[in-house]
Formats: C-alpha cells, sequence, structure tokens
C-alpha cells in the first residue's frame, strides 16, 4: 500500500458550559472562582485516501483560547505527513513551536491533533484503541467525582453517590482540603457510613501543606480509603513521595503535570504512590505511553485523570488493574455513551476512540480554522 499523507486538518475551539458551577478546596481557599465552563480543542483529521480521526484537548478556567491559539500557528507543518508517522509529527509539531518550550500549553495543544492521529489510526485498523495498543483487558474499574464537589451539602453528595452506585459505577470520589479540616473529616465520616464498604476515595486538590498533609493522611487512614489524592501542590514530588511510604493510605497524584519530565520527578523521588497522568494534559497519547511504561516498570499504580473517553482506552492497556475516573460532563459533545455496568467502564467495540462528534458540539464551536495541502 502506498504512504497515505495528511490532507486536511480542522481545528474547533469549543465552550461547554456546565449545567451548575462547582467548587473544589481551591474555590474554598480563594484561590480560584468556581468551574462554570470546560473549553475543548478539538481536531479532526483527514488523509488523502480518506481515513478520518478524531482528538481533543481541554482547559480549565484558563488556557483554552491558548491551546487552540498554539495549534492554529503551528497545525500546518503537520500537512503532507505520513499519519502513521505519529512520534516523527509529534517531534515536528514540538520544533515548529520550541520557543515556548515543552509542556504547559505547548503540548496540551499538540495533545489534540496526537490523539486524533492515534485515533485515526485505530480506525484504519478496524479496531478499538485500546485493542491497538494491546489490551490488558475490556473493562476497568469506574468511580464517579462530578457529584462530589464542596458546594454540595452532604445529604447531597449522599444522593449523588446512591445515584451513581445504581447507574452501575464501582466507586465515590469526594473533594476535601477546605479550611476547616474538621468538617472535611465530619463530610468523609458521613459517606464512608453511607456508603459501607464501597471503593471510596479523597481529592484534597493540593491544598495542604506538608505538616497539614501528613495530620490529615493519619486522621483519614481510619476509613479504609483507595486514596487520598492530591494532598500537597502538584509539584512537591519529594513530599508526595515521603508520603506515599509514610501511611498505609496509598496516596495518588500526577493529573496536573504536563510533562513526562514532571511525572518521571515522582519515581526519582522515590514515590510509591497511584499515577493519575492526563493524556490531553500531558501532551497526547505518545507521551501518555511512554511514561505509563516507565510508572509500570517502577511498579504503580495508575488511574488517568478525567477524559474518560480516552482514557479508558489506555487503562485497559495498562500491565495492572486501573481506575478510571467517570465525568459525564463531556456526553453532550459526542453521539454515543459508555457502558457502564457492574462497577466497570467498558471499552466500546467501535474502532478508535469510538467516539463521533455531536451537532451539539458544532453549536457549541466558537470559532474554527482549517488547513490543507
Amino acid at each position: 500500500m502506498a504512504a497515505d499523507r495528511i490532507a486536511s486538518l480542522t481545528l474547533s475551539h469549543v465552550v461547554l458550559p456546565l449545567e451548575n458551577p462547582v467548587s473544589d478546596a481551591k474555590v474554598l481557599t480563594g484561590r480560584q472562582k468556581p468551574l462554570t465552563e470546560t473549553v475543548l480543542l478539538f481536531v479532526e483529521v483527514t488523509t488523502e485516501q480518506g481515513f478520518e480521526g478524531m482528538g481533543f484537548s481541554y482547559s480549565k478556567r484558563a488556557g483554552g483560547p491558548a491551546q487552540y491559539a498554539h495549534l492554529k500557528e503551528i497545525a500546518e507543518v503537520a500537512i503532507g505527513q505520513d499519519p502513521s508517522d505519529i512520534a516523527k509529527i509529534y517531534e515536528s509539531l514540538m520544533w515548529a513551536g520550541a520557543s515556548v518550550g515543552r509542556s504547559g500549553v505547548a503540548t496540551q495543544a499538540v495533545a489534540a491533533l496526537d490523539v486524533a492521529l492515534h485515533d485515526l489510526k485505530a480506525r484504519r485498523a478496524g479496531l478499538p484503541l485500546a485493542k491497538l495498543l494491546g489490551a490488558h483487558r475490556d473493562s476497568c474499574r469506574v468511580y464517579n467525582t462530578s457529584g462530589g464537589f464542596l458546594q454540595a451539602s452532604v445529604e447531597e453528595i449522599k444522593e449523588k453517590a446512591t445515584a451513581s452506585l445504581e447507574a452501575g459505577i464501582g466507586g465515590i470520589k469526594i473533594k476535601v482540603g477546605q479550611p476547616d479540616w474538621a468538617e472535611d473529616l465530619r463530610r468523609v465520616a458521613a459517606l464512608r457510613e453511607h456508603l459501607g464498604d464501597t471503593p471510596f476515595m479523597v481529592d484534597a486538590n493540593q491544598q495542604w501543606d506538608r505538616a497539614r498533609a501528613r495530620r490529615m493522611c493519619r486522621e483519614l487512614e481510619r476509613f479504609d480509603l483507595i486514596w487520598i489524592e492530591e494532598p500537597l501542590d502538584a509539584w512537591d514530588a519529594v513530599g508526595h513521595a515521603d508520603l506515599s511510604r509514610t501511611f498505609d493510605t496509598p496516596i495518588a497524584t500526577g493529573e496536573m503535570l504536563t510533562s513526562v519530565p514532571e511525572h518521571m520527578a515522582l519515581i526519582d523521588a522515590g514515590y510509591r504512590g497511584i499515577v493519575q497522568p492526563d493524556a490531553p494534559r500531558i501532551g497526547g497519547i505518545t507521551p501518555f505511553l511512554k511514561f505509563a511504561t516507565l510508572a509500570a516498570h517502577a511498579g504503580l499504580a495508575l488511574a488517568p485523570h478525567y477524559a474518560m473517553e480516552i482514557h479508558l482506552h489506555l487503562a485497559a492497556a495498562y500491565p495492572t488493574e486501573p481506575w478510571v475516573e467517570h465525568f459525564e460532563w463531556l456526553n453532550p459533545l459526542f453521539e454515543e455513551r459508555i457502558d457502564i455496568r457492574d462497577g466497570r467502564m467498558w471499552v466500546p467495540d467501535r474502532p478508535g476512540l469510538g467516539f463521533t462528534l455531536s451537532d451539539q458540539m458544532r453549536k457549541l464551536t466558537v470559532e474554527t480554522a482549517k488547513f490543507s495541502a
């Protein structure tokens, strides 16, 4: 077969409002405003032979327009390249935007195109992406976060948790890290009593210093949690590593990190917890898989952050049993839904990621840019 070439790219800047604003500990500590929307960068790629792929990246509160602007500036270098040469294309995009570095917005913008190329490759093969990568399982354990934010009362969280479990979700995560640590413990105790032996996680969203984190981790040991997430600043690799070696309850972190080297700092510090890389944030599926190989070699458990439409496939290809985070927020953007039952999220049998863009996604598109040969 003759080599194929990328014939066209379409970039879409999409603003998806949330039904209700949500607050985590960063809001209660005054560091951020409530979250009201998710901003996404979609990329649709078409080849000369007629194959197609779709990928996306996202931001919360800030950075969405910057992602779109950056990829719009450099995307043209992918035109005419062989879509199978994903790593080569990635490098060419990195060099095209070299002056702004290789993390943060620079790689998050490229992530959308990188995901689209992996989607295209799997579609062309007629396989779900997980199968193309080499799946270890057809489903992954799933937990819900969207019902556990801090603006909700304990009773509201209980109701949402019950609804999630009845819908087939296997675990529940709630937010902690508010200024009144005693209130955190009261909420955790109330949810643990409500949930019984259901898998239960908490997320402090980086709001404790090292002393408070040690005290809170000690207090939280009695609740038999699956993990305590982001007890410290996301870039405090040494602090997270220390906590992971000190307490029986696993420590989880990594969702905010935006490059493989930033994630590797955890391993280099002796981290023994759960890693939570986010493909759109780390720069796409290409760097995600690079770090996943290193994490597996280090014996670390995996629980990717957000973007379940992408991460289900990547988690299914991880050697040890992972968790996938359920957020229904992006549902309006896609025609299909993921099968969730028996506490697990099931890999679609459709080729690629297994999703097509909805009419609602088109209506929510603020601007587009097109590139062609």
